[in-house]
């Protein structure tokens, strides 16, 4: 029997307004081409609060990634990871291959293996690690598997740089998000315990601004308004299908 490549698109990143920073636009493009949305975070980031506890911080910002997930009619799941002390492990490792499953993801969007940020390189490394084995029946997870390795695709914040400043390699395609940049301004809307964070953190006065400014940076690169930035994971142990690319491809810059 032939199978079939599931149309769910799973974003698995650290933190809640992970996804809809780096990812929003290309994850709604996906929604109007039929594709059921999942978003999921490692932590409940815990830590990214101002006068508030980190349970309470957790309970906030639990309702704000609800919320900002509903307007892609998204489910969203947290996966009990402390914020800032993420660690990679088996127990991680197997609610994430749980996920998969549960959702049947056919893509999955996650971190740079060399992002800026020591959580969503763990955050990486663990998704693709879950990614590739999440199709064996031999892993001790209740969930049946996917019939068909998911395909992993990594997204980036809003600087083409590794953790110490170096340049990464470029970017596989861009994404011309000018569309439905309205949607993602709406996601990001919801996460407003992020504003007073942004000014403590980095003394950032607009963080929503400062999200939005990097795309439209992607977007001058490549001619359009609007861009966000991927790279389809291509090593060993991959399906190597260039799906989105394909179900994208009036919206896709620089194909490789």
């Amino acid at each position: 029997m032939t199978k079939v490549f599931n149309k769910v698109a799973l974003s698995i990143n650290a933190h809640p307004d992970d996804a809809e920073a780096w990812n929003a636009g290309a994850l709604k493009l996906l929604k109007d081409k039929g594709y059921k949305i999942v978003i999921a975070t490692m932590t409940g980031g815990d830590l990214g609060g101002c006068r508030m506890n980190m349970e309470e911080t957790a309970r906030v910002r639990f309702e704000e990634a609800k919320k900002a997930a509903a307007v892609l009619d998204a489910e969203y799941y947290t996966l009990g990871g402390v914020d800032g002390f993420l660690f990679d492990s088996k127990e991680f490792r197997l609610k994430v291959i749980s996920l998969i499953r549960k959702v049947k993801a056919g893509v999955i969007f996650t971190h740079l293996s060399n992002d800026y940020h020591t959580d969503h390189r763990t955050t990486s490394n663990i998704v693709e690690a879950a990614a590739m084995v999440s199709s064996l029946d031999t892993v001790p997870v209740d969930e049946p598997p996917v019939e068909i390795t998911p395909l992993l695709y990594h997204s980036s914040p809003l600087t083409l740089s590794d953790p110490l400043g170096s340049q990464i390699v470029p970017p596989h395609f861009y994404v011309d998000v000018t569309s439905v940049i309205e949607t993602k301004k709406k996601m990001l809307g919801y996460h407003v315990s992020q504003i007073d964070l942004m000014k403590h953190m980095h003394k950032m006065d607009d963080f929503f601004g400062f999200v939005l400014q990097g795309n439209k940076n992607y977007g001058k690169m490549v001619g359009v308004e609007y861009a966000e930035v991927y790279w389809q994971h291509l090593g060993g142990g991959f399906q190597k299908d260039p799906q989105v690319q394909n179900d994208l491809k009036e919206f896709l810059i620089n194909k490789i």
